[in-house]
């Protein structure tokens, strides 16, 4: 169950991302790439080289969720 906000902002990562990267490793890509704190209550969206599995990244209240779709 997704629980951001009707009005949550995305960011999309346009570069394609490793998935087999985990919670440390998208939050690295959203300070050091994007210049963003991984803590903004926003979803960060990361896709793979052939956008068939997106990650998304969103920080809850006290820690992160990591969800992970194959299209």
């Amino acid at each position: 169950m997704l629980r951001p906000t009707s009005h949550v902002e995305v960011y999309l990562y346009m570069a394609p991302v490793d998935m087999r990267k985990s919670i440390n490793g998208l939050a690295a890509l959203v300070e050091n790439e994007l210049a963003l704190s991984p803590m903004m209550e926003v979803l960060f969206v990361f896709c793979n080289r052939g956008r068939d599995k997106i990650k998304l990244l969103y920080w809850e209240r006290n820690g992160f969720v990591v969800w992970y779709k194959r299209l």
